[in-house]
């Protein structure tokens, strides 16, 4: 068994591939199918799930309601994930905007590490410098749609540009021995920077302004965002604002065709050169630049290469790049226009009702939230458990019927800071008696994982937080939940 599984916990039930959410888990991983699980109890499930996504949440403005719950889930006690996210406040011409982002890396979390930290950064700085350029635009959402955009290209742009630098250019590198190109690169000064070439990461950021008027919202890759808007009383109007920007999209697809039309082989299998899958990222450098990047800089990196044979495989691919875009989509809000929509279609629901406004969410996931939804349905999940975040208020503030409900802090309250574990609670002796009060979670976002893993469902959930299996059994899964 995994260390999952305590002594007090025997294994009574049995799972097949088909019983894991999502698709990262087939009956081709074995043998070994059915494997074993044990069905836990509500307060070991909402302490397991508190273990292993290390939920957090961050309070923008108290009594407006404004706040961003996040998580970072694997299950398997294995592998470590390569997602990540941010939240924080970007001072901008003396105010504060909210940046939050969801990252998926891949291939290694080098990359992911720097974008995560190091991004938002940039975009803050893009965004000021326009500002105190060029203030007559400040209330411009294309100006700022175009600014984000293009914080998010010079970012990519210096992953590359800053070891090419170093040798005077890609044409420079001919100048140099590989001798000479190893000593270079393996500098302690350098060395960070060329390691962020050999791997890539998605980007998902969304940007909102001092006055909670605009969001926008850049996407690479095949993270998601989607914004979730009370309508009437008891229902959801679920809008995704994105696209996939992966072989699973045939417009991206054929755009990459398009930019390389006598090559047969940019696209092989719906993977870029034969080889990843997101067709827009962050990194990636093979694919953005000529080979001879590859053979000359990433090919002298320390540790070196046993085998070159699968870079080999798709670099021999690379005659016109880039093939991996870092072109950002831009998508702006106007929040207002959202607020007239749903004021008219509560007043339209005013005669059955007399439930006042509810809060907006904005949802931003990685593609391993989309692969858990797959079965039931994505709209379902996230309808059932809007309507469960916004039903908490009865049951806690049953007395106060004139609440703002508009504001989460009024419906689910944030929790109270609790000391992290230090090993898996199902492994340690419990803290509390299964009947103790307040043991689920108020995290809007772990609430939205636990719905996607089987909701009510302990069974469901249960197989998932412990099949003992030796490889993960699905997707690394990060979510933000940010109010609006």
């Amino acid at each position: 068994m995994t260390a999952l599984v305590a002594p007090g916990h025997p294994v009574n039930s049995w799972a097949y591939s088909e019983d894991i959410p999502g698709s990262r888990c087939g009956p081709e991983d074995g043998p070994g199918w059915p494997r074993p699980y044990v069905v836990l109890q509500e307060e070991e499930i909402w302490r397991e799930l508190r273990f292993l996504a290390k939920p957090q949440s961050t309070q923008f403005d108290a009594a407006k309601g404004w706040r961003a719950d996040c998580v970072n889930f694997q299950p398997s006690p294995t592998t470590k994930t390569q997602d990540r996210y941010v939240v924080k406040q970007l001072e901008i011409n003396g105010k504060q905007w909210l940046l939050s982002g969801v990252f998926d890396g891949h291939l290694g979390d080098v990359t992911v590490d720097h974008v995560s930290k190091h991004l938002p950064i940039i975009v803050g700085e893009f965004l000021q410098h326009a500002f105190d350029n060029d203030r007559s635009r400040l209330n411009d959402p294309a100006f700022i749609s175009d600014c984000f955009s293009r914080s998010i290209l010079a970012f990519d742009e210096a992953i590359a540009g800053d070891v090419l630098d170093l040798f005077g250019g890609l044409e420079g590198l001919s100048k140099y021995t590989d001798r000479q190109i190893r000593d270079i690169i393996n500098h302690p000064k350098n060395y960070v920077k060329a390691r962020l070439n050999m791997y890539g990461s998605t980007a998902l950021v969304a940007l909102v302004d001092d006055t909670h008027e605009n969001l926008w919202v850049a996407n690479l890759g095949d993270c998601q965002a989607i914004l979730v808007s009370p309508k009437g009383t008891d229902d959801w109007d679920i809008q995704v604002l994105t696209d996939a920007h992966n072989g699973d999209n045939e417009d991206e697809v054929e755009r990459v065709r398009r930019e390389h039309a006598n090559e047969p082989e940019c696209v092989i299998d719906r993977r870029v050169l034969g080889a990843l899958h997101p067709f827009r990222s962050l990194g990636d450098t093979p694919f953005k630049q000529p080979p001879e990047f590859t053979r000359r800089i990433l090919y002298n990196l320390l540790p070196g290469f046993h085998d070159t044979s699968p870079w080999e495989e798709f670099l021999v691919r690379n005659r016109t790049p880039p093939y991996i875009s870092a072109q950002p989509e831009i998508t702006h809000v106007s929040l207002n226009e959202i607020d007239s929509h749903s004021t008219v279609s509560n007043a339209e629901s005013a005669s059955s009702s007399s439930s006042p406004s509810l809060p907006r969410f904005l949802i931003l996931s990685s593609d391993g939230f989309t692969d858990l939804c797959s079965n039931e349905g994505q709209q379902r999940i996230i309808s059932d458990w809007a309507r469960s975040v916004v039903s908490m208020q009865s049951a806690t503030n049953e007395s106060e019927s004139c609440i703002d409900r508009t504001n989460i802090n009024n419906i689910l309250p944030m929790s109270p800071v609790t000391s992290s574990f230090s090993q898996s609670p199902l492994s340690s002796s419990p803290t509390s008696s299964p009947s103790t009060p307040g043991y689920e979670s108020r995290n809007m976002a772990l609430r939205l994982l636990r719905r996607a893993l089987g909701g009510d469902d302990q069974a469901s959930v249960s197989r998932v937080l412990t099949l003992d299996m030796d490889v993960a059994w699905i997707d690394d899964t990060s979510i933000v939940v940010q109010t609006l």
